[in-house]
């Protein structure tokens, strides 16, 4: 979710009603011909204020990446970037909560649309994908309308320097201000990961989009086991295992207002040493 290129990249459209709607890894190579953004110059922006509808800065070293990503808006927004954390500084938006997010503010890890952190250890191809699992710490305001979510990016190759052509997987952790996701409610109450999920899925922007709600809402999460969501998108058809895991995204989604939800803290771990058994999909 970066800009007009890509419009609906968390394009979670949404309903009001009362009724809900219903292989190895290529990294080595793909780290040539994607775009890195350089560690080096990590160290400057801790604690930059970033503003630009596109901007996207280093953090942790440039092991991640953090965007302000105004893509569904014209209104102002400033997100101020730390170690591993992000604060949204400024946001005035004011989007109907019927229709797309304005922004997507998020910590990254991996590669979104070109701009790859350093060291991420993604790409991952679906069939022999490692443990990919993660911390997330956050502050959330009472005000607004806006959600809390991953985005897990597929790709059909391992490279994706424009727009991922595989699946979208959103991992809807609470929202504020009444949204509901889009699409179709495909299950109820699925046990994953250590809690319970609503599944929705729709086909939109070429791609498959999938969202896993959480029944509860909650702030942070410890040890969120990636790859079970993947796994389970898998099993209903939804994600090839010949695709790619490019990219895993941690933010907000706002609608209106939003000022003063924060990152207190992210990390996402890719441990090859923690391989599926042979045969596992």
């Amino acid at each position: 979710m970066d800009h007009p290129l890509a419009h609906a990249a968390f394009r979670v459209s949404i309903f009001i009603a009362a009724i809900g709607l219903g292989g190895a890894a290529l990294t080595a190579v793909v780290g040539v011909v994607l775009l890195a953004v350089p560690s080096a110059t990590s160290a400057a922006t801790a604690g930059a204020k970033a503003c630009g509808k596109g901007d996207v800065v280093p953090s942790g070293d440039g092991e991640y990446l953090a965007q302000n990503n105004v893509w569904g808006a014209d209104t102002a927004q400033c997100i101020i970037v730390g170690d591993r954390s992000l604060t949204v500084d400024v946001a005035e938006h004011d989007r109907p909560p019927n229709g797309d997010p304005a922004a997507y503010p998020a910590l990254i890890k991996g590669c979104h649309w070109g701009k790859c952190s350093t060291g991420s250890g993604l790409p991952v191809q679906v069939a022999r994908m490692p443990g990919v699992m993660s911390d997330w710490a956050s502050r959330q305001v009472d005000s607004g309308i806006y959600n809390a979510a991953y985005v897990v990016w597929f790709h059909r190759s391992p490279v994706a320097a424009g727009t991922p052509d595989g699946a979208e997987l959103i991992i809807w952790l609470s929202s504020h201000g009444g949204i509901r996701p889009g699409g179709v409610r495909t299950a109820t109450a699925v046990p994953l990961a250590g809690a319970t999920w609503n599944v929705w899925f729709e086909q939109a922007q070429g791609r498959n989009r999938i969202v896993y709600q959480r029944i509860g809402d909650v702030s942070s999460v410890q040890g969120l086991d990636i790859r079970a969501f993947a796994m389970d998108s898998v099993g209903r058809g939804w994600i090839r295992p010949e695709w790619y895991l490019i990219g895993v995204e941690g933010g907000f989604n706002l609608w209106s207002g939003g000022a003063g939800n924060a990152i207190e803290r992210f990390s996402v771990s890719v441990d090859a040493a923690r391989l599926p058994p042979a045969g596992t999909r």
